[in-house]
């Protein structure tokens, strides 16, 4: 499909039938902290002039919003970093056709962000914790502080960010004895805490592969430690986007499960991924991408960018290739978004 009268509805479509109305949007590629499941130490990050800026950005958003587009998550590296956010939010909540406006975030700037960021029309966030124990989470991030983050989640949930969600990212000699204690916290809370399975990228795919813990694996655990998590609604647990959902007896919050590696959920994948550098990644855990930031400096117009978008959408990647051991190479995940 070439053309845009071959896609009347003007609704991003792929060749498998599913409507993609998801984006998340990549901020910025730098991050305050350094996790060793994302990136390493001595990061090296792009040249601001390669990113997208705050004028090329929006132009990119009210297109994606005209194609039916409606949802849209921020991330990084970490989106809290990127200069102008409370005005891109601003902008990105006022563009017409944007209805849910969330971001991921490692919650260390939250404590100062959180009110003028929900003024700004921010709906809700998520935090990154990965461990309650407080040298688990220096360990683990390399530079983080663990009551930096819970400052910042005390601070969202007073500027009505909510629900609160915490993904925590289970590495295996790292913080899988931490998964109870976490878990725990949805017994008082409304909160829903998230495992997630590591997933393998470019420098750190070997390191990734080997450290997995299965859904399986950390379920058991906190039985073990505490007590069974019941499945909510359905036999495996409804889903809410990604996550598988359990919960325990009588609690106020719900535990998640986003399994991508050994439970994928690619026949319902409504999400595409814009890079900071303004690439369109059609799969999280495939390379394919589509330039979209050179056109737009090279004068394309708004028909352009919506037939090139339009088109690489129809050849979205059904799933990932990691059963066949294809690891996605190009970009580690701060280059990409969550």
């Amino acid at each position: 499909m070439t053309d845009l009268q071959q896609h009347p509805a003007q609704k991003a479509i792929d060749r498998f039938g599913r409507t993609i109305n998801y984006l998340r949007v990549s901020l910025t590629d730098k991050c305050n902290l350094r996790c060793v499941y994302c990136m390493p130490e001595d990061m090296i990050f792009r040249p601001q002039a390669e990113l997208m800026q705050d004028h090329e950005l929006m132009a990119l958003v009210r297109v994606f919003a005209s194609l039916g587009f409606n949802k849209y998550r921020l991330t990084g590296g970490e989106p809290t970093v990127r200069q102008n956010i409370v005005d891109i939010v601003g902008g990105i909540a006022s563009t017409p056709g944007v209805t849910s406006l969330s971001m991921t975030t490692n919650g260390i700037l939250l404590d100062e962000l959180a009110a003028p960021l929900a003024k700004a029309g921010l709906q809700r966030v998520n935090v990154s914790i990965d461990t309650l124990d407080p040298a688990r989470f220096k360990r683990i991030t390399r530079w983080g502080s663990l009551d930096k983050v819970w400052a910042g989640l005390e601070a969202a949930e007073q500027a009505g960010l909510t629900p609160i969600k915490i993904n925590a990212v289970v590495v295996k000699g790292f913080n899988e004895a931490d998964v109870t204690e976490l878990a725990k916290l949805t017994i008082a809370r409304d909160w829903q805490v998230r495992f997630i399975e590591m997933m393998p990228f470019g420098d750190v795919a070997g390191f990734a592969k080997e450290q997995i813990v299965t859904d399986a694996q950390i379920r058991e655990r906190i039985a073990q430690d505490y007590l069974p998590l019941e499945p909510v609604g359905v036999a495996n647990g409804r889903m809410d986007g990604e996550a598988r959902m359990y919960r325990f007896p009588d609690a106020k919050g719900e535990v998640g499960f986003i399994s991508s590696v050994t439970m994928p959920f690619c026949a319902s994948c409504n999400r595409a991924r814009l890079t900071a550098d303004g690439v369109l990644r059609l799969c999280l855990l495939r390379d394919k991408e589509v330039d979209l930031l050179t056109p737009l400096r090279h004068g394309a117009t708004e028909h352009d960018l919506k037939r090139i978008i339009l088109d690489g959408i129809w050849h979205k990647p059904w799933g990932h290739g990691l059963s066949d051991d294809i690891v996605p190479l190009t970009r580690v995940m701060s280059q990409i978004g969550g």
